[in-house]
């Protein structure tokens, strides 16, 4: 009796081993598939990004345009989200900061026909020696128009496009000023030169500086993917 039932008991071993190593290799099978779907996913992907690379560092760059004088252009400005140009108006200094109006005012742009770069998004900053605060203008820049959006008063060092309301008073509405007052803030722009003709050199640049980051996001992407 004993010995039957210590054969049962090692047959019933035998067959939870064999059931083990049936477990253990069907788990090998699984993970080698999900392996090798993993491997196939990241190898399509990557000559997608190649292809795309590719394709993209081709492509012509618009003819090179110099900015109206006397603005010159900020060092180091393709690589970095500061302002791209700068001049000096008496003891003032200027400097513009420019992206796509379509990446600001949510519609701008939509319009298919319209390749959303003929409307760009200017921030127009003036300060003063001296001074802790500059007067910041928020402008819409077209080939042919420029539009005030809004004008405020910000610390020098909020250099950037930051259109985030901040907790201190940005000042009223533009649209709500007398017409009289937002005429007088267009001509006190224009008189420093900001107007539409910045608008072809600011164009070229920003076609240039998407083309980099372009080639930049592929390359980073590939890269990531490939590390281990």
């Amino acid at each position: 009796m004993w010995r039957r039932a210590l054969m049962d008991s090692k047959a019933c071993q035998s067959w939870r081993l064999i059931a083990k190593r049936g477990a253990a290799a069907g788990n090998g099978k699984h993970a080698s598939t999900s392996a090798s779907a993993a491997a196939a996913v990241n190898s399509l992907l990557l000559r997608s990004l190649k292809e795309h690379y590719l394709e993209v560092s081709k492509m012509n760059p618009p003819p090179k345009v110099s900015p109206p004088s006397p603005f010159t252009i900020i060092k180091g400005a393709l690589d970095s989200n500061g302002p791209v140009l700068k001049r000096t108006y008496g003891k003032e200094e200027i400097s513009i900061f420019v992206m796509r109006l379509a990446n600001i005012i949510h519609g701008e742009g939509d319009d298919p026909e319209d390749d959303g770069i003929n409307q760009l998004f200017l921030h127009v900053d003036v300060s003063k020696p001296g001074q802790e605060d500059s007067l910041q203008f928020l402008c819409g820049l077209y080939p042919d128009a420029l539009g005030i959006h809004s004008v405020s008063m910000r610390p020098k060092d909020e250099s950037s496009l930051d259109v985030v309301p901040q907790s201190k008073y940005n000042g009223p509405v533009f649209q709500d000023l007398d017409e009289k007052m937002r005429d007088a803030f267009h001509s006190f722009i224009e008189e420093r030169g900001v107007n539409e003709s910045l608008f072809p050199f600011l164009q070229a640049w920003l076609y240039v500086k998407d083309h980099r980051n372009l080639l930049r996001w592929f390359k980073s992407v590939g890269t990531f993917i490939t590390e281990k």
